[in-house]
């Protein structure tokens, strides 16, 4: 696994790099997320963000599904903020 990166086996058998986005605790939550993507993009052309939950302190790490509305609404507010701070950014250097 390079820096930032990790793969995974699709359902297909194939090998898909990921890009780690981030990571980060929820005292919310108690639990540990992983937001990354493999870059690709939906039918309207936005790239496709998926989000786990693992433990950090694992020898080797296990992605966990999302499973409660709460922690969807957790990631996704912090996502939204994400957006808006490069939106921002973005129009600064404009």
């Amino acid at each position: 696994m390079e820096k930032n990166k990790f793969s995974l086996i699709d359902d297909k058998g194939n090998e898909v790099i990921y890009d780690v986005l981030f990571t980060f605790e929820s005292d919310e939550t108690n639990k540990n997320y992983i937001v990354y993507t493999d870059n690709s993009k939906d039918d309207n052309g936005n790239v496709q963000v998926y989000a786990s939950t693992y433990q950090p302190n694992e020898d080797k790490t296990r992605l966990e599904p999302i499973e409660t509305k709460k922690e969807w609404t957790v990631i996704e507010t912090i996502l939204n903020t994400l957006q808006e701070e490069v939106k921002k950014k973005s129009e600064e250097n404009s």
